[in-house]
């Protein structure tokens, strides 16, 4: 049996499922920004309470850990661009977005702007990368044709970060799979 409840903690929002065959263990993950903690079913307000600040703080930890600046990530593009595309792509600007929900990135080619999802910002640098090849080309090939897939397909871990992209999609869409 499950029941879920939307509470805040700290003036934030937080999802508790709360599972009559957990017995000790809590989990947390995020969903579109929002914590979301799986917990036993019994567990008390003041635990669950404690229980988000810590997996907050970590998160935080985490996050100022493995994230990269606009900068950075502008810097890589750049990099990214001059090693597969000869620098014919040429990204003016490069950032992370709170607004995509559904893509991993976008671009705008007629300002050379790419924005990335900022879901992605804890995920390895390898996708991160693959995200922004698959940009960059973008400002070379608007479709998603033959020559854009060629244009994709000089990053060596494309089908890799395609999978593990697909895998981070399907476990958000189907988090009752997860208990």
């Amino acid at each position: 049996m499950q029941h879920q409840e939307q509470l805040e903690v700290d003036g934030e929002p937080v999802i508790v499922i709360r599972s009559s065959r957990r017995r000790r263990t809590v989990t947390a993950d995020r969903i579109d920004g929002v914590l979301r903690l799986r917990v036993p079913l019994r567990m008390s307000a003041r635990e669950v309470s404690r229980h988000t600040r810590d997996f907050r703080a970590k998160h935080r930890r985490r996050s100022a850990r493995n994230t990269r600046s606009d900068a950075q990530l502008l810097a890589r593009a750049a990099r990214l661009d001059a090693e597969l595309f000869e620098g014919r792509a040429r990204p003016v600007s490069v950032r992370w977005t709170d607004r995509q929900t559904t893509r991993w990135g976008s671009t705008t080619s007629a300002d050379g702007s790419i924005r990335l999802s900022s879901r992605m910002k804890a995920m390895p640098q390898w996708v991160q990368d693959s995200v922004l090849v698959h940009e960059l080309a973008h400002l070379l090939e608007p479709g998603h044709g033959p020559d854009f897939r060629a244009l994709v397909g000089r990053w060596p871990h494309t089908a890799e970060a395609d999978a593990y992209l697909a895998g981070v999609s399907f476990g958000w869409n189907n988090p009752r799979l997860r208990d």
